[in-house]
């Protein structure tokens, strides 16, 4: 827990119990107010939302999970991470929390749970965010090849014990590396966000993770982009290198009540790169009226 200078609460950790895992998560803002959930992309954790929680959580109860898997969350070698399960774990997680229907903002992977989730079980979503994802497509041709690759890693008994020895934490970090130099990520967080990855058992666990992955587009996702009803904003940096603005101008053109915001000259790391555009965005969308009022 941590608190402000006039010693007003403003982070509670709230860990809970899903699927007999550990996952961490951190509450701010009034208990009793209008609930929002922000889950982060991959490899990061809670923290890619710093810059977004303080405004956000002055009108608003915001939760920021670490994923199963990642952050300080548990890391089980003895579940499922396939693109189903994921998504009805994150309906098992807003049931941990005591929550029936949250607004719901993803980055990156968080984004490909959020899309999942509003299609699957609209009921439990009342305004849906975006950000810079893989969606309702896929990646670019590089990083398609390489995250593909850590899939067969993962799933080849014969390949993923040598996997094992490949040294993830330092290539995550060299990715990183434009965003730490332009003084927009400290590196004590991206110790957090990666630094597990040089352990044996973290190792271990991110392929077991990779094999369960999938990266083919999802076609039942682009179906069912017009059914997606809430008030839905789409925000990303058109300098992706990851994940291309077609997948943004197509997200708002086909779900029918998206807003549609293109941030010149900012990269995948939109949270980082250009805090104060998203935050407003997401204001934007948490002022929009929902169906049921």
């Amino acid at each position: 827990m941590s608190t402000d200078s006039a010693g007003t609460e403003r982070t509670r950790a709230r860990p809970v119990v899903v699927d007999g895992a550990r996952v961490a998560c951190w509450e701010s803002g009034p208990p009793d107010a209008e609930p929002l959930l922000l889950l982060h992309g991959y490899p990061a954790d809670h923290h890619c939302w710093r810059h977004q929680v303080p405004p956000l959580s002055a009108r608003h109860r915001v939760i920021t999970p670490d994923l199963l898997g990642w952050g300080e969350s548990d890391r089980p070698l003895d579940l499922s991470f396939d693109y189903a399960t994921e998504v009805a774990r994150l309906g098992r997680l807003l049931d941990a929390l005591g929550l029936d229907s949250v607004n719901l903002a993803g980055h990156d992977y968080g984004g490909f749970l959020a899309l999942g989730l509003a299609q699957t079980h609209p009921g439990r979503v009342r305004r849906l965010a975006v950000l810079n994802s893989r969606a309702q497509g896929t990646f670019t041709g590089r990083w398609y090849a390489l995250f593909s690759l850590l899939g067969v890693l993962g799933r080849s008994a014969v390949l993923r014990r040598p996997a094992t020895r490949l040294p993830y934490a330092a290539l995550h970090r060299r990715a990183f590396a434009p965003l730490v130099r332009a003084g927009r990520l400290h590196p004590r967080l991206l110790d957090g966000y990666v630094g597990w990855m040089a352990t044996p058992q973290g190792r271990r666990w991110l392929l077991h993770y990779f094999g369960d992955y999938r990266t083919p587009p999802r076609p039942e996702l682009r179906r069912g982009l017009p059914g997606v009803s809430c008030p839905t904003a789409v925000v990303w940096g058109r300098d992706d290198p990851y994940l291309s603005p077609a997948i943004a101008t197509e997200l708002a053109r086909a779900v029918p009540r998206a807003e549609l915001t293109l941030l010149d000259g900012a990269g995948h790391w939109v949270m980082d790169e250009r805090p104060a555009e998203v935050t407003a965005a997401l204001r934007r969308l948490l002022e929009r009226a929902t169906p049921n009022g």
